[in-house]
């Protein structure tokens, strides 16, 4: 890699990159305590429903009152894009209706959109990337959130002629976690409630990664942009350490938990009985791979992989991923390289809302994370037969028919608004990326 080197020379030419930030929660947190120590990278406004927030988090990460000074403070985040001197935009809001609204600002405005904002991307990604394109700026996967992380595995894998059997990442998973709320939550976690409150921990927020919904939509997000399939019934989640990765991740009819070679999943770090596995990748992410031909293979061997019983397959993994410490790799790929760090090339995985317990007609959704609905994982093809509602649509919007308990919601089950602009564009993302549209060109 040399993003540094030409960083350098940015700066010695008095061009350093400049960033503007929208959202300064942690993520956002974790890459603004990394700006003052990369010579030729600024951030030059930092737009945040609370801009006094967003200025404490800067302080909290050890940003100096001269920075602070330097920097502006905002609630108007078009403003914030817009700027002449501005380079780059980074979304880490978190919101997907914001989320698409602040990367089609930042398209137009021709600057390029790092998108932290995985849950956007999930909803829209390949009709936002498919803009940026056209208006010849980058829209890029953030690096150090493990789909970015997972899409470098995987083209390093196709980079060397290995065809890619499966990746992803681990987590900690057991079925009863998809009724999980954020009532219930902590428990999960194993800490209590008035620890979490005091970490300033939001269980809304920890109950989407706990309950399946991010592992839905990350592995979405690595479908869409590396063109691997997704699981039919949805994600196993087999338990598996590091040790056993091209083991578990073969095909079902080679005794492993995959459907079919060349796909997403997630393994758990707990065995279905709670047990622990053994050297886990919870923290982690993954790619599994297949030798080409017995000269390959016996290199593995050679080199030390562990395979699986055949000898030709083998895995790479890393065990940890650093999420905002690692996304000035994203910002500077795409000023100075005008490359993504993964970016969704079409629509093969989407995330459906799906009950958690009965719903009633006149429930209000409440979105990712929630009492009320998972987001899981299928394939895109299949979400469009069953009319499927986005996860990422199913907050603040009322059901007009009953759901049943691990039923996926529909369009048909909920009274949407046909005007609502996040609506609208996930509807002519779907025209216009349609599975069987997109197999037929």
């Amino acid at each position: 890699m040399n993003l540094y080197a030409l960083l350098q020379r940015r700066m010695d030419a008095g061009k350093p990159i400049r960033v503007t930030v929208i959202g300064a929660g942690k993520f956002g947190s974790m890459f603004l305590a990394q700006v003052p120590h990369t010579r030729g990278l600024e951030v030059a406004a930092i737009a945040d429903l609370s801009p006094d927030r967003a200025r404490k988090a800067c302080e909290a990460v050890g940003w100096s009152s001269e920075q602070i000074a330097a920097t502006t403070f905002t609630d108007d985040a078009s403003a914030a894009v817009g700027r002449d001197d501005v380079e780059v935009v980074v979304e880490a809001t978190g919101n997907p209706a914001a989320g698409i609204r602040h990367a089609r600002a930042a398209i137009a405005a021709g600057k390029h959109i790092v998108m932290v904002n995985v849950e956007a991307d999930v909803l829209a990604g390949p009709l936002l990337a498919q803009e940026a394109a056209q208006a010849g700026v980058v829209y890029s996967l953030a690096y150090g959130d493990q789909p970015a992380l997972i899409c470098e595995m995987v083209d390093w894998a196709r980079a060397v002629g290995m065809e890619v059997v499966a990746a992803g990442k681990g987590t900690k998973y057991l079925p009863a976690y998809h009724a999980s709320t954020p009532d219930t939550v902590w428990g999960h976690y194993g800490i209590t409630a008035e620890d979490a409150a005091a970490g300033g921990m939001n269980p809304q927020m920890f109950n989407s990664f706990m309950d399946g919904t991010k592992s839905g939509i990350e592995m979405a997000a690595v479908a869409n942009a590396t063109g691997l399939g997704v699981p039919s019934a949805g994600l196993a989640f087999p338990a598996c350490g590091v040790d056993d990765l091209p083991l578990i991740l073969r095909p079902r009819q080679e005794g492993g938990a995959l459907e079919t070679p060349g796909q997403v999943e997630v393994i758990s770090s707990v065995e279905r009985d709670g047990r622990p596995v053994f050297r886990d990748l919870r923290w982690g992410v993954y790619v599994v791979f297949e030798a080409p031909g017995p000269y390959t293979a016996r290199c593995f061997r050679e080199y030390g992989l562990v395979t699986d019983p055949s000898g030709t397959r083998a895995a790479m993994y890393k065990p940890y991923h650093l999420i905002g410490l690692e996304l000035g790799v994203s910002v500077l790929s795409a000023a100075l390289r005008g490359e993504a760090t993964g970016a969704p090339t079409g629509f093969r995985g989407d995330v459906v809302a799906t009950a958690k317990r009965d719903l009633a007609a006149g429930e209000e959704l409440d979105g990712e994370g929630g009492f009320c609905v998972w987001g899981k994982l299928m394939p895109a093809e299949e979400s469009l037969a069953i009319g499927g509602l986005p996860i990422g649509l199913a907050h603040g919007i009322k059901l007009i028919r009953p759901v049943q308990a691990g039923q996926p919601v529909t369009w048909a089950d909920v009274d949407i608004n046909e005007a609502d602009e996040t609506y609208r564009t996930r509807r002519t993302m779907e025209a216009a990326f349609a599975p069987k549209a997109q197999a037929a060109q």
